[in-house]
């Protein structure tokens, strides 16, 4: 078997205000900006319910969504994804049901929506458990002669877990059509990038697994898509896996329970701010003559319009059922299950007893 063979660029991959950028078809740069607007106000929704209580916690993507957009979009109907739980916004953005994908948040169930019809697994928390199951979903897929790619997602912290090492072993060894995003956002909760690698770059990491690995800009949703795009093409016609780092920055919080002004400066976060996403992308647009204020216009309003009814469906009061507690747990419930179970059952009849 031939070991991939590791280039780094000389900078990250990026495309936006580059001639290249402008032979991009309309219509698919036109849904990448929709679809950064989209996501930049669910993460303001999200951010919101949380601090009103409807979500129990938010970990926000501000700043990250040309990661998740450019990514997303990349994917193929057949294709799978494997999230973490900062990429709610790219579940959304591959078509998942928001209030189905934000179910995890909510604290209702572990997981909303079903990874089989929308090829994305469920939500990922511990970090880079996930790595090595995508992993697997695509080995098997070759093996079973299914033209699928799998992307993983996951952030800068996570290539410090073992699970990581695990899983781009295995990638190297199988050469696996799997392609990992890493979402550089400077720091593991509070712990910034030069306090968890000495390596000059994450994407060095591919080097010692045979992994081929790249750098890209994480605030040009052109090129995201550019990179990813090429890399799931590459896992599917055998080239193997690729490791691939975005620089970007995480805006808010690690999560809505966070203070980040406890580990970093107000003036760090304003320099990320001048290189806004959604931002770059819309100035880039009109430079083009694809977007005027018009077309800006109608995208932010369809935008609202769907966050105004995707927060309505989401502040909906619904009663849980305890029975919920059994159900998908074991194919067949053991004893001490069915004993559980039983109990329930007994304890709501006399409840309702006692109603009446």
């Amino acid at each position: 078997m031939t070991v991939a063979q590791t280039t780094l660029p000389d900078s990250p991959v990026s495309l936006l205000g580059e001639p290249g950028a402008r032979q991009v078809p309309a219509p698919l740069a036109t849904r990448l900006y929709q679809q950064l607007a989209i996501g930049r106000r669910f993460n303001d929704m999200a951010n919101a319910l949380a601090l009103q209580g409807t979500l129990a916690v938010y970990p926000s993507t501000t700043g990250q969504e040309a990661c998740q957009v450019g990514a997303a979009l990349a994917l193929s109907e057949q294709d799978w994804m494997f999230p973490t739980y900062r990429d709610i916004v790219a579940v959304v953005a591959r078509g998942v049901d928001p209030v189905e994908a934000l179910t995890l948040m909510r604290g209702d169930w572990h997981n909303g929506y079903d990874p089989v019809r929308t090829r994305v697994a469920p939500l990922c928390t511990p970090l880079a458990t996930h790595c090595a199951h995508a992993v697997g979903l695509a080995h098997a897929a070759r093996l079973a002669g299914d033209d699928v790619a799998v992307l993983a997602l996951l952030g800068d912290g996570a290539t410090s877990e073992g699970d990581f090492h695990e899983a781009m072993t295995l990638a190297g060894v199988l050469a696996a059509p799997v392609v990992f995003l890493v979402q550089n956002n400077g720091y593991a909760i509070s712990v910034p990038i030069a306090r968890q690698c000495a390596a000059a770059s994450l994407a060095d990491k591919g080097v010692g697994y045979g992994v081929a690995a790249t750098q890209v800009d994480g605030n040009d949703v052109l090129a995201v898509h550019s990179v990813v795009s090429d890399s799931l093409d590459r896992a599917r016609a055998g080239g193997g896996p690729t490791l691939v780092e975005a620089l970007t920055y995480r805006v808010d919080g690690h999560t809505t329970t966070d203070d980040p002004a406890r580990y970093r400066e107000e003036a760090e976060v304003d320099e990320w701010r001048r290189r806004d996403p959604l931002m770059l992308m819309e100035r880039h647009l009109r430079a083009s003559g694809i977007l005027d204020d018009t077309a800006v216009a109608e995208i932010a309003d369809v935008a609202e319009q769907r966050i105004r009814a995707w927060r309505g469906r989401l502040t909906e009061q619904t009663a849980a059922d305890p029975a919920d507690l059994f159900r998908h747990v074991y194919a067949e419930a053991p004893p001490h299950l069915a004993a559980q179970r039983a109990a329930q059952a007994e304890h709501d009849a006399s409840r309702e007893g006692i109603g009446r």
